[in-house]
């Protein structure tokens, strides 16, 4: 089973947890959505410019305006489920995230998000791709 089927599996995530942060991992660009369990929505709420340290201030003030239950970071594989170079980075990313933040992180297989979001249009498609990961997401919850 390749990694991403293993992502593909229904998450366990407790009642308790009812609204999300969306996050579409980047190296310099980072998008932000947040979404709530009850409508099963998203909304974009923008793209974090910046690298290293920065972006977890950025984030961290999100996390202080919006108060999410928890995080939803998208993981990028081949298409045909391999990780990759990048696979590896989201997941580093998510760990840190937990980390610093003390907050539940689940992964979801985040390919062709990015795609997705440019075709329908969006301005900032790093932003609408965390709204895709999100909302991905959500569905997948019982």
């Amino acid at each position: 089973m390749s990694e991403a089927t293993a992502l593909a599996q229904p998450p366990v995530v407790a009642a308790a947890l009812q609204t999300f942060l969306g996050v579409d991992f980047g190296e310099k660009r980072t998008g932000l959505a947040l979404g709530n369990r009850l409508l099963r929505t998203a909304q974009p709420h923008g793209t974090v410019q910046a690298e290293g340290d920065a972006r977890f201030v950025a984030i961290a003030k999100v996390l202080g305006e919006w108060q999410p239950d928890a995080l939803v970071v998208g993981v990028p594989f081949h298409p045909d489920g391999q990780a990759h170079e990048n696979t590896r980075r989201a997941r580093r990313f998510a760990r840190q995230l937990h980390g610093r933040f003390q907050l539940p992180v689940f992964e979801v297989d985040e390919r062709y998000s990015t795609t997705e979001a440019l075709a329908a249009g969006a301005k900032d498609a790093d932003a609408a791709a965390a709204c895709i990961i999100l909302e991905q997401f959500l569905r997948s919850l019982p």
